[in-house]
C-alpha cells in the first residue's frame, strides 16, 4: 500500500489529517506538482486525472478520490470513528462534511486557481486546460466570506462542525479555511466563534500532518 501525496498541497491534506487522527502511517511517494509531475507518463499512468492524493492498495487497486480513502480507512480501523457512528450519526457528519466541501473547499479551488498567474490554462484540476475566469473567482470569494459567517453561526452552538465530536467534517473545515489564505480570504475577527474552533482543531497534533 502506498499513497501518491504531495505535502504542500490542501487535497492530500485532509487525508494525512486524517489517518493521522486514526494513528495510521502509510508509506508516501511525493509528486511534484509546481514542476508538472503530475502530467506526466508515469503518474499519468496511476491516475489519468493527474490529481493527489492517490491511494493505491496492496492489490493494486487505485482510490482517487479524498473521501473514497478515507472511507477505506474508516471501514479498516473504525476507531476513533470520524465519519459517524450510527446510521443517523454518519448521515450528519457526511451532511456536514459535504457542506465545508461545497461551500468553502470547492469555492477556494475556484477563487485561487481563477486568480493566480501560474495557474493560467489551468483553472480546473485535471487533465484538461480551462482558462480562467475572473469573475468567478471574485463570486467564489464571496461564497467563502459567507461560509465564515454561516460556520461561525453553527460553532456558537457546537463545539466541533458536526456535533460534539472532532469528525472529518472538522478536517474538510479546517483545510478550506487554512487555503482561503492563498485566495486571500480570512476569517474576519468579529467571529469569535470560529476563531476558537480554528485555534483548537489546529493546535490537534494532527493539523501538523
Amino acid at each position: 500500500m502506498k499513497l501518491y501525496d504531495c505535502s504542500t498541497a490542501p487535497s492530500p491534506r485532509r487525508v494525512r489529517i486524517f489517518l493521522a487522527e486514526k494513528g495510521i502511517s502509510v508509506p508516501t511517494i511525493q509528486v511534484d506538482l509546481r514542476n508538472g509531475e503530475q502530467f506526466g507518463e508515469t503518474f499519468r499512468a496511476i491516475n489519468p486525472d493527474g490529481t493527489v492524493p492517490v491511494l493505491v492498495l496492496d492489490d493494486g487497486a487505485r482510490i482517487a478520490d479524498i473521501v473514497g480513502i478515507c472511507r477505506y480507512f474508516e471501514e479498516t480501523q473504525p476507531m476513533p470513528p470520524l465519519m459517524g457512528i450510527d446510521a443517523a450519526d454518519k448521515a450528519v457528519v457526511e451532511s456536514w462534511q459535504r457542506w465545508c466541501e461545497r461551500e468553502c473547499f470547492y469555492a477556494v479551488m475556484d477563487a485561487f486557481r481563477n486568480s493566480t498567474p501560474g495557474l493560467k490554462g489551468r483553472a480546473l484540476p485535471g487533465p484538461d486546460p480551462y482558462e480562467q475566469i475572473p469573475a468567478l473567482a471574485e463570486r467564489s470569494r464571496t461564497r467563502i466570506t459567507r461560509f465564515l459567517e454561516r460556520l461561525n453561526e453553527r460553532l456558537a452552538a457546537n463545539q466541533f462542525v458536526a456535533g460534539e465530536r472532532f469528525t472529518i467534517a472538522d478536517i474538510t473545515a479546517l483545510v478550506s479555511i487554512d487555503f482561503a489564505g492563498w485566495a486571500k480570504v480570512k476569517p474576519a475577527e468579529n467571529l469569535g466563534h470560529l476563531k476558537r474552533w480554528h485555534q483548537a482543531v489546529s493546535a490537534r497534533p494532527s493539523a501538523k500532518a
